[in-house]
């Protein structure tokens, strides 16, 4: 069965610089929580049409096409390191880009992030929407998973993930 999970977080930070971060594939690992010990194995890049802002620090984008490789930890403390190979398969500049599983340990994985202008209390900054589709291997079993414990690991990483993208931005 395929799951959803929605969120939102508005950062006080103009959409061109929100989405240079997170279409940056190396800060990818700095969103995901410190115990998964997240690395990128491997990227092969496929610079996107032509920027319409200026990167600075040689950072990359990873156009549609680009393929990642990342090893993790599922569980704290376990030594055991799982693979994942992401496919960028959507990019819009200063919109959204999309990223699917290729390979890894779920059976099915969607992740498209959305980042658009919003306006709040008079300053402008960008609202970051991270939608997400996948389903658990092994049928009921992945679901019991995914009812137990995999839906608050879900939202427990996401969580992370908004608190560190504000400490991110903010020492940019």
């Amino acid at each position: 069965m395929r799951h959803s999970y929605e969120t939102m977080q508005w950062v006080p930070f103009p959409v061109r610089d929100v989405f240079a971060f997170f279409c940056d594939p190396h800060n990818l690992p700095k969103l995901m929580p410190d115990w998964q010990q997240a690395r990128i194995e491997h990227a092969f890049l496929v610079d996107p049409p032509l920027s319409p802002i200026h990167w600075n620090n040689g950072a990359r984008a990873a156009g549609k096409g680009s393929v990642l490789t990342i090893t993790f930890r599922p569980v704290p403390l376990l030594p055991l390191r799982l693979q994942w190979i992401a496919d960028i398969t959507e990019f819009e500049w200063n919109d959204h880009f999309c990223d699917e599983q290729k390979s890894g340990p779920l059976a099915y994985w969607k992740h498209c992030h959305f980042i658009a202008s919003e306006t709040r209390d008079g300053r402008v900054g960008s609202l970051v929407t991270d939608k997400l589709t996948y389903a658990l291997p092994l049928g009921f079993l992945g679901d019991m998973a995914h009812a137990v414990a995999i839906q608050r690991q879900v939202k427990a990483t996401f969580d992370y993930r908004q608190k560190r993208l504000l400490e991110l931005l903010e020492v940019r």
